[in-house]
């Protein structure tokens, strides 16, 4: 027997349900950001050497990048509550152990446990979300506040971050995470509903396999090539892993009955273009969160907190714009507060390009205020014409495609803009290293703007998927 809610009773289980998704994209963003202003102590505490704090922080990333989208695939097949409940649990587990750590392995073998609930449970949770406002509209809103949740993670993690760790120390950021995980699970047991599309699919062990090598290897080639020397040995292997294994995976997914990816979502133009802007969003953005507080610490002597506290224009602005954007969307269609969007983050990385020329605060602060507001105008419109556009079976397959490029942009643009400021300063002119860092990356925000004003449409929200 089948049951069916009327509006008004469906309206406060979706509610719940975006209240828990939120949540567990929360947690799962503030790790990503938070253990960077403690390094310093942990280095202290567990006499950890430079290459082990890099680990520390780069594993998760390493983990979380490689292996979302073989868990968008595996939340259409087995269930996505069930896979974003086991990705909070994984999550839960290891920032208890974390948090506990007695020395530099155990805490490494934490965060990369902490990776893989967290690539677990984002592709899940847009997918669980497109699934319970089946109505564009509210789907458009509801995606609007869950992206909120990333502006949220970047107020918190920074700024709380550093205060934990000056007030209680380093293990502190983890143990206090544990709290909510465990809010989150019971909310995902209670009020989640299950659901699946498996359609005698099965998992594709090989294609997943050249899926995680290619997009692992790229990582690890993007997180190391700096340290290794991007014509080393090491980075060269890597970089050619990557390549080769990305061209064996689109040539299994060609003639696979039960692809990972089927290639006519990449052929559809307007999913394509999401992955673009996807990328291009985040090339730019991770480049500047990482070198605009490094420039305030190391040119203008701020502490982490206050270097922290730069961004907050950026982060509350987003939390704003992001509110707002889908009403924008539902008003106007995507194409504008995309484009918009894209436009107004190419402007505030050219606003910090000026930093040689001028480097008032107001100019900087500026600059980092649209950053803010065209992220927040993106990233909600971006990830709902992305489901819209593939089919319901696949909605968490696209989601961790939409996530994975969003993490290739990252991994990137850190690598990429970050050995570009390095490089200048070796030569002892930093802040000229800085504004290339900043322009290129504003180009690359340019190039995302276009790409959404060519090939996202009006009607892009509600159009079948091809």
């Amino acid at each position: 027997m089948s049951i069916t809610l009327t509006a008004r009773e469906a309206r406060p289980a979706s509610g719940l349900i975006l209240l828990t998704m939120s949540l567990g994209v929360l947690i799962a963003q503030i790790d990503t950001s938070v253990v960077n202003l403690a390094v310093k102590p942990i280095g202290t505490d567990l006499k950890a050497s430079v290459t082990e704090l890099q680990w520390i922080v780069d594993v998760y990333n390493f983990v979380y990048a490689s292996l979302l989208l073989t868990a968008g695939t595996l939340a259409d097949l087995y269930g996505r509550r069930r896979i974003f409940g086991l990705g909070i649990a994984l999550f839960t587990l290891g920032t208890v152990v974390c948090g506990l750590a007695p020395d530099v392995p155990t805490l490494v073998a934490g965060r990369a446990v902490a990776g893989l609930g967290a690539a677990l449970e984002v592709p899940a949770s847009l997918a669980i979300l497109t699934i319970a406002y089946p109505d564009t509209k509210e789907r458009t809103r509801a995606l609007g506040i869950w992206a909120s949740c990333y502006g949220i993670a970047i107020v918190i993690g920074p700024t709380a971050g550093g205060a934990l760790v000056d007030a209680f120390g380093w293990r502190s950021i983890f143990l206090l995470i544990i709290p909510f995980c465990l809010v989150t699970l019971v909310l995902v047991m209670a009020v989640v509903p299950e659901s699946s599309n498996p359609q005698g699919r099965r998992l594709d062990l090989p294609g997943q396999a050249l899926a995680i090598a290619s997009i692992g290897s790229l990582s690890l080639a993007a997180i190391e090539g700096p340290r290794w020397g991007w014509a080393s040995t090491g980075s060269v292997a890597a970089f050619s892993l990557s390549v080769l294994a990305a061209v064996l995976f689109l040539r299994r997914q060609a003639g696979a009955t039960d692809a990972v990816v089927p290639l006519p979502m990449l052929r559809h133009r307007v999913f394509a273009a999401c992955l673009a802007v996807a990328t291009a969003m985040n090339f730019g953005a991770y480049a500047m969160l990482f070198l605009t507080p490094l420039y305030f610490q190391t040119a203008r002597g701020a502490s982490a907190l206050d270097a922290a506290v730069v961004l907050l224009p950026m982060s509350l602005s987003y939390m704003v714009t992001s509110q707002l954007s889908g009403r924008i969307a539902n008003k106007l269609g995507p194409r504008v507060p995309m484009t918009a969007g894209m436009g107004l983050m190419g402007l505030g990385l050219l606003m910090l390009a000026l930093i040689p020329f001028n480097d008032s605060l107001v100019l900087i602060e500026s600059g980092l205020l649209a950053m803010g507001c065209g992220l927040g105008l993106n990233v909600g419109p971006m990830n709902a014409v992305a489901v819209a556009n593939v089919p319901a079976a696949r909605s968490g397959t696209a989601s961790g495609l939409i996530n994975t490029a969003r993490m290739i942009g990252a991994t990137l643009g850190v690598a990429v803009l970050g050995a570009v400021f390095a490089m200048h300063v070796a030569e002892g002119v930093g802040t000229r290293g800085l504004a290339t860092a900043y322009f290129v990356g504003g180009i690359g925000e340019l190039i995302g703007a276009a790409v959404a004003f060519a090939f996202i449409r009006r009607d892009s929200l509600h159009r079948p998927a091809q």
